[in-house]
């Protein structure tokens, strides 16, 4: 039996590396997918979630460095690496309010309207389907392996999927009505939650054990 759990516990291991991997490459694609529709049809909240997504990156990159760090090492403490990573995060993340909170109070004053958010709606609702079947194999995983990172890095991935509904309600709302002070609305969302990962990121730099995510 020890050895079976052993190479059960082995595999699971290897299964949340791939987890991590595949969260830092698709936030990639998800980054570049949205930046680029989100210049080509000035839409402010399309552009910030794919400046999100970069973050993201970072931020797995770090998840990615913890994962290989606990199941080779699992009595060691945080390496340096991964407080710097979520230091640069943190600081990503308050970059991303200022920028977004400028160019969208910009936007309500001169009255700007994105030229379509129809690419908006596609992606929101691609990660909001990417990103539940995460959080359900990181969660997976963790209970395996009775690991409260990886669990504490499942419930920070539903960030993620909330930002994604804010993308849907105001890409949506704007091309079935045409209203266009949504897309700046919908940007004010996206501002609280990057500002709330960003806080979290610098807690956990300064030695929190588990992410405060809802």
């Amino acid at each position: 039996m020890e050895i079976a759990s052993a190479v059960q516990t082995e595999r699971y291991w290897k299964y949340a590396l791939g987890l991590a991997l595949f969260t830092i490459f698709y936030n990639l694609l998800e980054g570049l997918v949205s930046a680029f529709f989100g210049v080509s049809d000035e839409a402010l909240t399309l552009f910030g979630f794919g400046v999100d997504s970069f973050i993201e990156v970072l931020s797995g990159v770090g998840i990615l460095a913890m994962v290989l760090r606990i199941w080779r090492n699992p009595e060691t403490p945080r390496s340096r690496f991964e407080r710097t990573a979520l230091r640069v995060t943190g600081t990503a993340f308050y970059l991303l309010v200022i920028g977004l909170a400028i160019t969208a109070i910009h936007n309500l004053v001169v009255g700007h309207k994105p030229e379509t958010t129809w690419p908006g709606v596609i992606i929101s609702l691609l990660s909001i389907a990417t990103m539940s079947a995460l959080v359900a194999a990181k969660r997976h995983v963790g209970q395996a392996l009775d690991s409260a990172p990886i669990l504490a890095d499942a419930n920070c991935t539903l960030v993620c999927i909330w930002m994604s509904v804010v993308l849907l309600i105001s890409s949506a709302v704007y091309a079935l009505t045409g209203f266009g002070f949504v897309d700046a609305l919908g940007a004010l969302g996206l501002i609280w939650f990057s500002y709330r990962e960003g806080r979290e990121a610098f807690e956990k730099a300064a030695g929190m054990q588990e992410c405060h995510c809802d």
